[in-house]
């Protein structure tokens, strides 16, 4: 069996399910992918998916689906995301073991 492209965490499982619960009904599920830009050349990006976009990968882990950009893929490989809840700001923090630069606002990455 190959390696699932992103792991979530209970806290990120528990985020999607809540933001799907109020979305409109046809979104089934989030997409991530990556896009150029930020400090560091390459930030995440989530939106709600309404369907399967061909040579997607397709995560279900803890009761969520999550749509992985084919040109995503190889950025995302063995990372772990997660949901952070801080005293000002609350956001999805992506673990990845194939970043070599971060920026320091955090929000983007170089792989």
């Amino acid at each position: 069996m190959s390696q699932q492209v992103i792991k979530l965490s209970d806290n990120a499982a528990s985020r999607i399910k809540e933001i799907m619960s109020k979305s409109d009904d046809s979104a089934i599920g989030v997409r991530v992918g990556v896009k150029s830009g930020g400090c560091a050349g390459m930030s995440y990006v989530m939106e709600y998916a309404k369907e399967v976009k061909k040579n997607e990968e397709v995560i279900e882990d803890k009761g969520v689906k999550v749509f992985i950009d084919p040109s995503a893929i190889m950025y995302l490989l063995g990372t772990e995301m997660d949901y952070k809840k801080e005293e000002f700001s609350s956001r999805f923090v992506f673990k990845n073991p194939n970043e070599t630069e971060r920026c320091g606002c955090g929000e983007s990455f170089k792989a």
